[in-house]
């Protein structure tokens, strides 16, 4: 059975029982610091388990694709370590529990019409307190009691938050897998090949508490996992996830490009399948939006692919090839993520890029791998530490086994244990960065169940009455609220728009017969009602009352400007950059909009000029906004651009700008784009991991914006004592005057560096067979130093120079010794660093030239005088 097959069986059985089918989350997570990816099923649907939103449909299932990289050095050297996968899952949000879950599982598992594994291959595990599982194992599957294996581990918990009991369904591959079966680890769940995973079910019927006790939840939920590459292996009869048609194609296609053969040796084999993993998670990540970089996700992504172009090298492919395989990756995946398809142009560009820059590190990093060699063989040591490996591998990309190489080859060896040492504490500082964030909120408070309607009015009404229909205070729903409380408040209808898709609240005030108050900000509630944030002014707030709602009107007009032009930035910036760009997070409020997207590479002023060109040029052109509520599919019919990281339902709703920009958006617009006045970008900059971001501002921000910056011109002007027009011109003149007074300086200074190294020639001494001067100098930074120096080799071609130069309290030193005394051992960067130890600095550089600074001027003669003895004591 292909594994496509399997998806959609999966996908088709829990429809069948009534699931909603989600659709594949970004591998970024949207809205969850806590983490840096998706990383199984649930992950994107930690809102619905927490009680923070309510599913339309209590029962989902999805098909998710996932990254883990803990653990990255065992991918291609066991049967089932990766880097990208596809995790199946179904899910309960107060639904259904034990019962459906275990039962749906052993139909899905044996049935002839789905998976039809044999049943006497299967055996579960169940946590031991969980009496109920065991009991519907065997009494209603009818599983023997000796295949239901009771361990302490089946408990699913990762802090304060939902948790529970999880029971683990395995798969007997056979005797050939295992047959000793006096081995202690010979059973389901024990560290074993015979016995796979398959299936992993977790009953979340608890709250861990911050004290650390355990309270059943209000709403239980069904969270499962099965890996697709598993069940693969088995219905493909296969050794490996390696060999299953996820990885073959790509296993085939990297073996035909080196030349080689999979199944030849163990060394190749590695190589192939850390290459066909490693493309699969870059290609993913890329059409996700994440971009090489060297922080965070983009960390991640470059290492990997650096990994990667490393094993390319065992096989003999010394130049770029691994873009060459996106190709292949959307060949096998396309079919359920159209994403690398559709991306397939632009995917392949990062990486090959990636990869050619990477070519040039690799040589830049043996240069410095060169230079440590060469220290640690002065230095009299035959090992390259520990902590000098990782920084290569960490810092630079270079991979243990090619220092290994390279230190064998000039007789050296490399401390592995301390090179794991240093592995081993950035795992636990990543470790432990995570398991802060890790839990999730615990589930209740007064908003969860809170079933009263609340009906948004304000896409077209900025005014209306309606009636209080829930205050919320100190967490606990009440029946009024006086002067001077905050609280929050659901109305049955209201104007004010909550914060979503990047749009900020609205703000206004609540008006009755005896009350007035303030609205300072809204948010969703589980159920989906607006929930507004409230501080009574004066009287009192009562749950019944009839008040007028106002939304701030002038302030809604700002922030709808802003909404439609962020629209037509986004369609501009892919006109103009390419169609790879797509939304990373927006900010639309009333003084200015913020637009982050992502983009490979910087953008030219030119370019800028381009795009803020063609949203005037749609301003001007007054096109007019349609918003229509379209059905899910027409509207992608159409080519709706999905905003990132929302969520839609079968009906959204659709926004088109003309002819010009057609997205799905629940925000608030203008009618017409004539009414955004004006668009003026204000920044652009990168913000990391192949993001950049635009700010820029419209109608009445715009014109507040252009009169700051005429105003900074006139006052230019007034200094400069010249016309507006003319400030341009009269800068144009004074960078010509200061040119030619550096040109004048610069002259000055190197006579003077002249006059000063002729006056030092008297003080040079003979130290040994060698000339040595070792002076102090008047020079006011480190390039007159280096002048100084400069004149001095022409004038004393064969001596050493120690030269020390007072500069605002602190000490510049350059060291220059001669290539006949570099033979003879002498180090000038090595001289360098002590002498400025003296001062209380340091510094280095190479055997002929080095350079170093010092914080303590009052030692510089204490310096050059341990400098005279370091060079005479070598000489003699």
């Amino acid at each position: 059975m292909k594994a496509s097959e399997i998806r959609s069986k999966w996908i088709e059985f829990f429809a069948s029982k009534g699931h909603k089918i989600e659709s594949s989350a970004s591998l970024v997570p949207y809205n969850d610091p806590s983490l840096l990816w998706i990383n199984a099923g649930m992950a994107p649907l930690k809102p619905y388990f927490d009680g923070r939103e309510k599913p339309e449909n209590p029962r989902l299932a999805n098909s998710q694709k996932c990254i883990r990289t803990n653990d990255i050095e065992n991918v291609g050297k066991t049967r089932r370590h990766h880097t990208f996968f596809e995790m199946l899952g179904n899910f309960s949000i107060g639904d259904y529990f034990k019962e459906e879950t275990i039962t749906w599982a052993w139909e899905f598992l044996t049935s002839k019409e789905w998976i039809g594994f044999d049943p006497e291959r299967l055996s579960v595990t169940v946590y031991p307190e969980d009496e109920e599982a065991f009991k519907l194992w065997n009494e209603k599957v009818g599983l023997p009691a000796e295949r239901i294996i009771k361990l302490d581990e089946n408990f699913w918990d990762i802090g304060e938050g939902p948790c529970g009991p999880c029971t683990e369904i395995f798969y007997d591959r056979g005797e050939a897998y295992g047959s000793d079966m006096n081995d202690p680890e010979m059973y389901p769940g024990g560290e074993n090949e015979r016995y796979l995973e398959v299936w992993n079910l977790v009953f979340s019927q608890f709250n861990h508490n911050k004290d650390g006790s355990y309270t059943p939840l209000p709403n239980k939920n069904i969270d499962t996992g099965a890996g697709l590459e598993r069940f693969a292996s088995i219905l493909q009869n296969v050794d490996s996830n390696f060999d299953t048609d996820l990885f073959q194609p790509m296993i085939q296609r990297t073996a035909a490009l080196a030349g080689v053969k999979y199944n030849d040796s163990v060394e190749i084999d590695v190589a192939l399948k850390v290459i066909a993993d490693h493309i699969r998670t870059v290609a993913f990540a890329v059409g996700d939006g994440v971009l090489p970089s060297n922080e965070g996700r983009g960390y991640v992504i470059r290492r990997l692919l650096r990994r990667a172009v490393r094993y390319g090298k065992v096989l003999g492919l010394d130049r770029p090839f691994l873009y060459e395989l996106t190709t292949t990756v959307g060949e096998v995946m396309g079919m359920y993520y159209p994403e690398v398809v559709d991306k397939q142009e632009f995917i392949a560009k990062v990486i090959k890029t990636e990869e050619e820059r990477f070519h040039e590190t690799l040589t830049d990093g043996l240069a410095i791998l060169a230079d440590i060699s060469g220290t640690a063989k002065s230095e009299g040591r035959t090992v390259i530490s520990g902590p000098e490996a990782f920084k290569l591998y960490d810092t630079y990309g270079f991979p243990f086994d090619l220092t290994e190489d390279y230190a064998a080859e000039h007789g050296l060896t490399v401390d592995r244990e301390g090179f794991d040492a240093s592995m081993q504490k950035q795992r636990e500082l990543g470790r432990a960065g995570r398991q802060e964030n890790e839990s999730m909120k615990v589930q209740g408070g007064p908003l969860a169940d809170l079933e009263v309607k609340s009906e948004f009015v304000g896409y077209n009404d900025l005014l209306t009455e309606a009636k209080v229909v829930a205050i919320v205070a100190g967490d606990t729903l009440v029946d009024s609220v006086s002067e001077g409380q905050t609280c929050q408040v659901i109305l049955d209808k209201t104007p004010f728009y909550a914060e979503s898709g990047g749009q900020v609240s609205d703000q206004g005030l609540l008006r009755g017969a005896s009350v007035t108050a303030k609205v300072q900000g809204l948010f969703k509630a589980p159920l989906g009602q607006h929930v507004h944030l409230v501080t009574v002014e004066s009287g009192e707030l009562r749950v019944g009352e009839v008040i007028k709602a106002e939304v701030d009107a002038s302030k809604r007009g700002d922030i709808i400007k802003n909404h439609t032009a962020t629209h037509l930035l986004h369609k501009a910036l892919k006109d103009v950059l390419g169609t790879h760009v797509n939304q990373a997070g927006s900010l639309v409020e009333p003084q200015r909009l913020r637009f982050d997207f992502s983009h490979f590479g910087s953008i030219t002023p030119e370019e800028l000029t381009e795009i803020e060109r063609q949203v005037n040029e749609q301003i001007w052109n007054r096109l007019n906004v349609n918003i229509e509520l379209k059905a899910i599919d027409e509207a992608k019919e159409m080519g709706a651009m999905a905003l990132f990281g929302e969520k839609y339902g079968d009906i959204v709703r659709v926004v088109q700008v003309g002819d010009y920009s057609l997205e799905l958006c629940g925000g608030c617009h203008v009618n017409n784009t004539s009414e955004i006045g004006i668009f003026k970008l204000v920044s652009e900059s990168g913000i990391g991991s192949g993001v950049r971001r635009i700010e820029a501002v419209t109608g009445r921000g715009a014109y507040l914006y252009v009169e700051s910056q005429l105003e900074l011109l006139k006052q230019s002007a007034s200094l400069l004592k010249a016309n507006v027009a003319d400030v341009p011109k009269r800068i144009e003149g004074l960078n010509q005057q200061l040119k030619e007074a550096a040109r004048e300086t610069e002259s000055l200074q190197s006579k003077l560096s002249a006059m000063e190294a002729g006056a030092l020639t008297d003080q040079v001494v003979q130290a040994g067979n060698t000339q040595l001067l070792a002076a102090r100098v008047d020079a006011p930074n480190m390039d007159a130093l280096r002048t100084v120096a400069d004149e001095l080799k022409v004038k004393l071609p064969d001596a050493v120079l120690v030269l020390g130069a007072p500069a605002d309290g602190k000490v510049n030193f350059v060291v220059a010794v001669p290539a006949e005394q570099v033979k003879q051992g002498l180090h000038a960067g090595k001289i360098v660093k002590e002498v400025a130890a003296v001062c209380g600095g340091g510094g280095g550089g190479r055997p002929d030239m080095a350079q170093a600074g010092g914080k303590d001027a009052t030692k510089l003669d204490e310096a050059l005088k341990l400098a005279v003895s370091l060079v005479s004591g070598h000489i003699a």
